[in-house]
């Protein structure tokens, strides 16, 4: 009997522990479940976070039609001014940069040979014109033939001749400017010899400046002349020159598709040749379109569409558009003045999504109804 009792005492010790940790265990799996209940019906209630987006009132305002283009500007007339003979040169009257008139001299050549030319010529006309007015005496008595006096007739003229092109061969010695501008060049120095036909000035008619573009046959129809023409040069920032439309070419070229249009300019400013210039030509002109930022539009490869706001959520809204005028966009169908368009954080937003503009303030929430009790 005494041996027993210990036994006893430690296999009832033993399920009383058991018994223990059961009860423990079934307590902490309902109270984990009974905590994570709440929580997860708290987490599936939550509304998803509202998109931060910038927008921008649909309005209306001017806007233009243009086409813009680039070219490079070029004088109306230019002129390489070449020696019509060959000779040294004694003397250079213009410089680069000078203005000149037409007919102004710019060198003075040699004129010593020419001189000499046009003495000979000189002196052989006066010999065939006392023969032949001798001549002339002569058949009236019969003393030589009519066809003497026909070759002597024709050997004046002959000398004639030859003498105007020696006086023209002696003009040449000085050279003249063809057309009247700025000397944009010069290619010779007093005591160079010059050969004839070699070029030695150049010369730019600069008061007024041309621009040609090359433009889609598409545009055929908008542009004629007359039109205004923008036009900004790189080498003078910040500025802006007008001009016109001087004429449209009315043939389309079938290897590139385009036809020429060509805009005139005052060259009287700061504008010179050879400047490259961006052009802008204004065909049509809207006084009240409504209009919103490019910034606004969907870049998704579907149809023209912009994201409004409604009600706090993104509604994809599909546009009809018009013009594209400096950086705004006309649009005929699909919106109102006032219409808010998304036009930064649009690449997060879906159909429907809620939407929290950046400058508003967030709505305050209502109480929930046991706070409203509570507070009863």
């Amino acid at each position: 009997m005494a041996l027993r009792r210990p036994t006893s005492l430690r296999a009832g010790l033993r399920a009383t522990v058991a018994a223990f940790v059961l009860v423990s265990a079934l307590t902490a799996c309902k109270g984990g479940q009974d905590a994570s209940g709440p929580d997860k019906a708290k987490k599936g209630d939550s509304a998803p976070d509202a998109v931060p987006v910038e927008v921008v009132k649909a309005t209306q305002r001017p806007i233009a039609a243009s086409y813009a283009g680039t070219a490079t500007l070029v004088p109306l007339a230019e002129s390489q001014v070449v020696a019509k003979t060959s000779g040294v040169a004694l003397e250079v009257l213009a410089e680069e940069g000078q203005q000149v008139k037409a007919g102004q001299p710019l060198v003075r050549l040699d004129p010593d040979r020419a001189r000499l030319a046009v003495a000979q010529a000189e002196a052989q006309l006066r010999k065939l014109e006392n023969n032949y007015r001798r001549a002339q005496q002569l058949v009236a008595q019969q003393l030589i033939s009519a066809g003497e006096v026909d070759q002597m007739r024709y050997d004046l003229e002959n000398a004639r001749a030859q003498h105007q092109m020696a006086k023209l061969e002696l003009s040449y010695t000085t050279v003249v400017a063809p057309i009247s501008g700025v000397v944009a060049s010069r290619d010779i120095k007093p005591g160079n010899f010059v050969q004839i036909n070699s070029p030695i000035f150049r010369i730019v008619d600069s008061e007024r400046l041309e621009a040609t573009l090359n433009v889609p046959e598409r545009e055929i129809a908008k542009l004629r002349a007359g039109q205004q023409v923008k036009l900004v040069a790189d080498a003078l920032p910040g500025r802006e020159f007008a001009g016109t439309v001087d004429r449209v070419a009315p043939v389309v070229d079938t290897g590139t598709g385009t036809f020429r249009v060509v805009a005139a300019f005052s060259g009287e400013g700061e504008l010179q040749p050879g400047m490259f210039t961006r052009l802008g030509i204004n065909y049509d002109q809207r006084a009240d379109a409504l209009v919103v930022p490019r910034a606004a539009l969907l870049e998704d490869g579907g149809e023209p569409a912009v994201y409004v706001v409604r009600d706090g959520k993104a509604a994809r809204t599909p546009l009809k558009l018009g013009y594209d005028d400096a950086g705004w966009v006309e649009v005929r169908e699909g919106l109102q003045a006032g219409d808010a368009v998304v036009v930064a954080g649009k690449a997060a937003l879906r159909e429907g999504s809620a939407v929290q503009v950046l400058g508003q303030a967030e709505p305050t929430p209502a109480p929930a109804p046991a706070a409203q009790a509570a507070t009863q």
